[in-house]
């Protein structure tokens, strides 16, 4: 049986969040600067630029991780390549070189806890069960995630998405129920959350950070024509469309 001391009991360490088998700790303060990092790390406080970092509970839940996010772990933390046989070797790099994530994310088991690197991103919590069992993210939010979830690539409603808006043809997508944990570079407060009842959503810019998989996605013009998007100031645009809902920083990333 193990005993961890001066760290979520620290009163420089809060709590922001628990969800699952994660939890999200900050700290307040950078104590451990110099002389010449001191005043940088007084203006980031201020800021909210500030260390974070989760804490997996592998007690209620395996977790499928982030290649090389792992810091450290205690009690009885077994991990796993999280590979079922060649086939799903293959179908995993595959993946991987079509989402730009790790081809290969450890799986770990067992009753201890692991501790993920520190990070001055926001830690995002989302149970797929807010999202009807489907979420498609951004390149590069994924941190971690609960086992049950299935990783499966998502391919763009049309290969114009890809090759007009500059973007992969691929994104990662989430499904089945558990709670995923997503590095972001704004926080929840400044996220605005848009729900689509058999609408559509058309956004200037990468700023969509996640949405459901049930909403179509493809880039098109602003305009009907070439000469309307011209007219308008406006080129090439995100579109959404479907039943489901998206998050939406407030600056493109």
């Amino acid at each position: 049986m193990f005993q961890i001391r001066n760290f979520t009991d620290n009163d420089d360490v809060r709590t922001l969040e628990s969800r699952g088998a994660f939890t999200v700790v900050e700290y307040l303060r950078d104590l451990s600067v110099s002389p010449s990092s001191a005043q940088t790390a007084y203006y980031c406080n201020e800021m909210n630029v500030r260390k974070r970092q989760v804490i997996c509970d592998l007690s209620k839940a395996s977790i499928t991780l982030q290649a090389g996010a792992m810091q450290w772990t205690a009690g009885n933390v077994n991990a796993t390549t999280g590979l079922k046989g060649v086939g799903d070797l293959f179908g995993k790099a595959v993946r991987g070189k079509v989402t730009g994530e790790s081809a290969i994310k450890p799986e770990y088991t067992g009753d201890g806890i692991l501790v993920t690197e520190p990070t001055y991103r926001y830690i995002l919590l989302e149970d797929l069960n807010d999202w009807n069992g489907s979420i498609v993210l951004d390149d590069g939010l994924f941190l971690a995630s609960e086992s049950t979830l299935k990783h499966k690539a998502v391919m763009r409603s049309n290969f114009s998405s890809a090759v007009a808006g500059g973007e992969g043809l691929f994104n990662l997508g989430l499904t089945g129920s558990g709670v995923v944990c997503l590095e972001s570079n704004s926080p929840r407060e400044e996220l605005i959350e848009i729900t689509l009842q058999n609408d559509v959503l058309k956004i200037d810019g990468n700023m969509a950070i996640a949405w459901s998989g049930s909403l179509e996605f493809t880039v098109e013009r602003s305009g009907k024509t070439l000469l309307g998007s011209a007219a308008s100031g406006e080129g090439l645009v995100n579109v959404y469309r479907g039943t489901g809902k998206v998050l939406l920083a407030p600056v493109a990333r």
